[in-house]
């Protein structure tokens, strides 16, 4: 059995797994996620934020204290979008690595789709029919097609990202109807023109992994606090995430912060992020998904695993 503690440091939010791995198995022993926006602004800037870095390095020092409470001495971290594009990213990573001991790499979009197939896809019985992986982060939006228990046949990692897309369109409060059908259309041409259509038909399966989906999913249940075991293995509707959208649109900010199911830190991105799920589910011919509480910290965690024990 292997202790080990991964961190994700994305666009929108930063990310804990501890957990215990054997078999193949991930058994996780903490997981928390707290929105820090680190992607704000670098759509127009290209770079990191110093107010968006402190935010970061202030959850890290929690997350710290939670590895050295549950002695997980292997750390690792990856790091997506918004290091990826930012010119300053590299800065981030080195201090993740003198200040916190986490030895944090930025991955590629493709490595992102891999990591994040084999997560989500972990513990399921091999082959079935294609399944597509989609994955809503801040800065991008993964789409992974494969059979469980084999790479990925295809992936294709968008712009389509809920951040972005809402940094992009939303200007109003509540957004204006208008904003919401051009964002629409923008993520259903990104779709199109990222995944081929024999991809796309190709699909029998959806999984829909992180903050968008689950939360759409404890919105659906109406759940307070956060349920994750209800949430893990929901099947959400094309037909509820549709109505979900039409209401959260419908309210100020403020508004949405109060609605049952979502954190109030999620609701400056909620409904971009709604958008890029029902456009990515018409454009597959998906009627529901599946949605996960495993993704790509799953992944790393059971790669890593597996690369240190060949060591």
């Amino acid at each position: 059995m292997s202790r080990i503690a991964v961190v994700d440091v994305g666009t929108n939010t930063t990310r804990l797994l501890v957990a215990d791995v054997e078999g193949g198995r991930v058994r996780a022993l903490d997981r928390h996620s707290e929105v820090t926006r680190l992607g704000e602004g670098v759509d127009a800037s290209g770079r990191l934020s110093d107010a968006a870095v402190d935010r970061v390095l202030g959850v890290l020092a929690d997350y710290r204290a939670r590895m050295d409470r549950l002695g997980a001495r292997r750390r690792v971290g990856v790091a997506t979008s918004a290091v990826r594009d930012a010119d300053n990213g590299d800065e981030l990573l080195a201090r993740l690595r003198d200040e916190f001991g986490i030895g944090t790499r930025t991955i590629t979009g493709e490595e992102e789709a891999r990591l994040t197939f084999l997560g989500a896809t972990s513990g399921r019985a091999r082959g079935g029919g294609p399944v597509l992986v989609v994955d809503i982060g801040g800065g991008s939006t993964e789409f992974v097609v494969g059979e469980p228990g084999a790479e990925p046949d295809f992936h294709a990692s968008t712009r389509a990202g809920s951040v972005r897309q809402t940094e992009r369109h939303i200007k109003g409060d509540p957004p204006h109807p208008d904003q919401v059908a051009d964002m629409a259309d923008e993520v259903r041409a990104i779709i199109t023109g990222d995944v081929p259509a024999e991809v796309r038909r190709s699909v029998e399966r959806g999984i829909a992994v992180a903050g968008t989906a689950t939360s759409l999913a404890a919105i659906d249940q109406e759940l307070e606090p956060h349920d994750p075991e209800k949430v893990h293995g929901y099947q959400l509707e094309l037909g509820a995430c549709e109505r979900m959208l039409a209401l959260l649109a419908e309210l100020s900010l403020e508004r949405r912060r109060q609605v049952a199911g979502l954190h109030p830190d999620r609701a400056p991105t909620i409904v971009a992020g709604a958008v890029i799920l029902i456009e990515a589910m018409r454009a597959c011919g998906l009627e529901v998904v599946e949605t996960s509480e495993a993704d790509i910290l799953h992944g790393v965690a059971l790669a890593e695993t597996a690369a240190n024990s060949v060591k």
